[in-house]
């Protein structure tokens, strides 16, 4: 992970090869290695590239609640503004157990239709996660099944401009067929009841105002399955996300993960650093 950090820091001090995009559009990087929000992926495609350029971007994202800290890192490639793909690897601190565990998130995303701006019709996307466990010991003692799993989920996503008091405004929405036990960390499937075991859909929705060019403030809300029976609930955030320039951007925000493996009110923030090149 430290490597990919120095990566992306190298970023912002070069030009940006790929410009085809305004300033911000691209969204930033959620947890997973997809773009878009930090919890939720969207239907735009990482990076600024458009239809005759590539782009290739990495992150870094930190949370820290009352009892647990998510580091991700991961970089992503955008493809003629129509293929992405991305990497991303997760390390979860379980502090009152005193142990780790780890996740590598191989991805995948293609636009089907439209333009977030000038198609009258949503964008529309459709993207895979590949998720694999590597410290699966925890996830089976909890009733787990798998200690690998495929996402595979359809994203909308619109940015409507000047149409909140001036501002622009974006909205996705995201459909998600899962069997994870919070997001992958705690494996995948279980025994919570006869049906756990298999996927399951889900929706996930962001939304949020340029207050200016380069400034976005906005919610995100993910609902997740309880496969383990531990009370697992949906995950929800209020952040702020920074593009100063097309080389990097800086997002902040207050998460509210719930219940994690039965610790109750798992409440913090969170903070990313993406360079675009």
């Amino acid at each position: 992970m430290k490597l990919i950090l120095i990566f992306i820091l190298s970023f912002c001090s070069l030009q940006a090869l790929a410009n085809g995009k305004i300033l911000a559009t691209p969204g930033v990087s959620q947890i997973e290695g997809s773009a878009g929000g930090g919890l939720v992926p969207w239907a735009q495609l990482a990076g600024y590239a458009s239809e005759d350029e590539i782009a290739i971007s990495g992150f870094c994202s930190f949370v820290n609640v009352d009892d647990f800290a998510l580091q991700s890192c991961g970089v992503q490639g955008n493809f003629y503004d129509r293929v992405e793909l991305s990497f991303a690897e997760q390390t979860f601190d379980v502090d009152p157990l005193s142990l780790e565990l780890q996740q590598k998130i191989y991805g995948a995303k293609v636009r089907l239709y439209g333009d977030l701006i000038y198609s009258k019709w949503p964008q529309v996307s459709f993207g895979v996660q590949h998720k694999v466990l590597e410290t699966e010991t925890v996830p089976f003692a909890l009733g787990a099944k798998e200690k690998s799993g495929t996402d595979v989920y359809v994203a909308a996503s619109k940015l409507h401009l000047g149409a909140v008091a001036g501002y622009n405004w974006l909205w996705n929405i995201s459909l998600r067929r899962t069997s994870a036990n919070q997001i992958g960390l705690l494996g995948f499937g279980g025994d919570a009841d006869r049906t756990a075991h298999k996927e399951s859909w889900h929706v996930e929705a962001s939304t949020a105002v340029l207050v200016n060019k380069s400034i976005a403030i906005g919610i995100e809300y993910r609902a997740k399955p309880d496969n383990l029976g531990l009370g697992e609930q949906d995950w929800k955030d209020i952040f702020i996300a920074w593009f100063p320039n097309k080389h990097i951007s800086l997002t902040a925000a207050y998460v509210d993960l719930g219940s994690i493996a039965g610790f109750e009110n798992q409440k913090g923030l969170y903070f990313s650093l993406m360079g675009y090149y």
